[in-house]
């Protein structure tokens, strides 16, 4: 057997930059490293040996570069990936968020945390915690948790069982999410003799798994019974690429859509059996045929409390649900009849054993009573003098974007807005983190998306508050040439937030600044923006929105716009119930008020 003798670190880069997908690119697009005391010497050396196969992209700040990386993998599909490197500390520790994020929404990412020592003759090394009962712990174990795959690299030979486990993991369309690999400092540069037959090209491929033969005649009996279904179409729809299948399925069946935040785009909003967002944020088109449906089709979705409404938005009393999932786990929540199997290799086989069955689609009336309730809200104001409202920016937004433009955000009032009122087009053009709902997530997202898709424009809405939170990486995209459109909706505080204080009975407090014992502050976003390096514009309407907006598509660097917004208006329309608990005894009549209506509503919940 040939070997060949490389550092553990070196190893780790060149195998990374060997495994390839099914397109025959490198599956590892890059790794984004920020490096200390606990990574630089031997990943920080490895990585500089092979800069130009494995990419290496220095970020600000390790959360946001991490959402970065998410961001890309999730706008290519989960085709791709990004790695991420930090130090054993306070680096290590802040990628932890950003490792719950893809957790949570199922994407893959590749964590390489530095370690402490594995000989322990340092300790404790500058950054360790020390565990006064378990010698083995270190900081890095806060990544288990939020880990789909995690490993501690104590010996340079465990890369060769670790690494194909990690990939296998990050490839695997039921398990994937994040893999965090913590590489011990002292390892990471230490030599082994390493197989040569370790670093050949190997292509993963993205396998599609057929329905199971007892699940699937239970979901067609289910099918060829029902009167009124309706399919939820979550993220799994475009993770599997099977828009396109999905269109066929319900214009074959004459089945009715309605769209969670991730599977938004799955179908073009004007489609005539798109009946738009569904539950929480959803539209009311959506959210009655829901109420109605017999059986709740739910497409590659977990079923997200937004989504379900808390699980009181489908009341028909004879209603099932059939949860066609590749997660297993996702597949029998709330006694689901399973049917665990890729989305588009599901949805071909249902429709092949439908045959002609259809059924009677809901009345197009919905559909066109709900957009013209929402185009009302998102039109440009009568009124010049007054503060705009979120969603007239939307509507601005939207008149300035082009059908390829990708819309993103993560959280505030945005999500709940966007989901409601924006008009996507085409597959991937809505790109929203609300499985997390990561503050921060919005500027780093957007340069992820960027990176993966250099040819379309990406507008990034983000709040006041978000932007505060994490904003570093605006001067990554600068400095990397890599174009994106900013807008800020200045709302001087935590508005969505203070919107739902109000309205389960509280006070205002300490959301905006206006009520907490922050001064108001008048913040000059455009001047921060501008700052490390962005054109920025601060706007004070809705036309001079439109067009700043127009000059940023045409601008080839990245453009902050900045615009102040009412935080109290929400679109009105559409909108369900959500499980919030009031609390059962208060000094406040609005509170035990709004307790009373609470419990009422628990009632309600099937």
């Amino acid at each position: 057997m040939k070997t060949i003798r490389l550092t553990a670190a070196q190893a780790m880069m060149r195998y990374l930059a060997s495994q390839m997908n099914e397109d025959g690119v490198p599956y590892i697009a890059g790794m984004w490293a920020i490096f200390g005391h606990g990574n630089v010497a031997g990943i920080g050396e490895a990585l500089y040996g092979i800069r130009d196969e494995l990419p290496t992209y220095r970020g600000q700040n390790e959360q946001s570069m991490a959402h970065a990386a998410i961001a890309y993998a999730k706008q290519l599909g989960r085709r791709r990936a990004m790695a991420v490197t930090s130090s054993i500390g306070p680096g290590a520790l802040n990628m932890v968020t950003a490792a719950a994020l893809a957790h949570v929404n199922r994407l893959p990412v590749l964590f390489i945390p530095g370690d402490v020592f594995a000989n322990r003759g340092p300790d404790p090394v500058l950054q360790q915690i020390e565990d006064f009962g378990d010698g083995t712990m270190s900081a890095n174990d806060c990544f288990r948790p939020v880990s789909r795959y995690f490993d501690r690299i104590m010996r340079p030979e465990q890369l060769l069982t670790a690494l194909p486990r990690a990939m296998r993991t990050l490839t695997d369309p039921a398990d994937c999410g994040p893999v965090t690999l913590a590489f011990c400092q002292d390892v990471q540069a230490e030599a082994y003799d390493y197989p040569e037959s370790f670093f050949v090209k190997k292509t993963w491929r993205f396998r599609r798994p057929e329905p199971d033969v007892v699940e699937f005649e239970a979901a067609v009996a289910a099918l060829k019974t029902a009167k009124n279904p309706v399919i939820v179409a979550g993220g799994g729809v475009h993770f599997s690429g099977a828009t396109d299948t999905l269109k066929a399925f319900v214009e074959k069946h004459q089945i009715p859509v309605v769209e969670t935040q991730a599977g938004k785009s799955a179908l073009s909003w004007d489609h005539g059996l798109n009946f738009g967002p569904v539950g929480v944020t959803g539209a009311e088109s959506a959210n009655v045929v829901s109420e109605k449906a017999d059986l709740v089709i739910g497409v590659g979705t977990r079923f997200q409390d937004f989504t379900t409404g808390s699980w009181a938005l489908f009341k028909n009393p004879n209603r099932k649900i059939l949860a066609l999932n590749v997660q297993p786990y996702d597949s029998a929540k709330h006694d689901a009849i399973p049917l665990v199997a890729d989305a588009k290799i599901g949805l071909e086989k249902l429709s092949a054993a439908l045959g002609d069955h259809t059924y009677s689609a809901p009345d197009a009336g919905l559909k066109a009573s709900w957009f013209a309730k929402a185009d009302a809200v998102t039109a440009a104001p009568t009124d010049s003098n007054a503060l705009p409202t979120d969603m007239q920016v939307i509507g601005a937004v939207q008149r300035a974007s082009r059908d390829n433009t990708v819309v993103m955000c993560a959280a505030g009032t945005m999500p709940g807005e966007l989901h409601q009122l924006w008009k996507s087009k085409l597959p991937l053009s809505y790109h929203m983190e609300y499985g997390f709902s990561c503050m921060g997530y919005e500027i780093a997202g957007g340069l992820g998306i960027k990176m993966a898709e250099p040819d379309r424009d990406v507008i990034v809405m983000v709040g006041d508050g978000s932007y505060m939170m994490m904003n570093s990486e605006l001067a990554t995209a600068v400095g990397m040439g890599v174009k994106i459109t900013v807008v800020i909706t200045d709302n001087r505080g935590y508005g969505c937030i203070n919107r739902l204080q109000m309205g389960t009975g509280g006070a205002q407090f300490n959301n905006l600044y206006a009520h907490s014992n922050v001064s108001p502050i008048a913040i000059d976003f455009a001047g921060h923006a501008a700052s490390m390096g962005a054109r920025s514009h601060k706007v004070s309407s809705i036309s001079e929105l439109e067009t700043a907006l127009a000059a940023a598509r045409e601008a080839t660097e990245t453009t902050v716009i900045v615009i102040d917004t009412d935080p109290y208006p929400t679109t009105g329309a559409g909108g369900y119930w959500w499980d919030v608990a009031v609390p059962e005894v208060s000094a406040r009549a609005e509170v035990n008020q709004a307790r009373v209506a609470y419990e009422a509503a628990l009632k309600e919940r099937t």
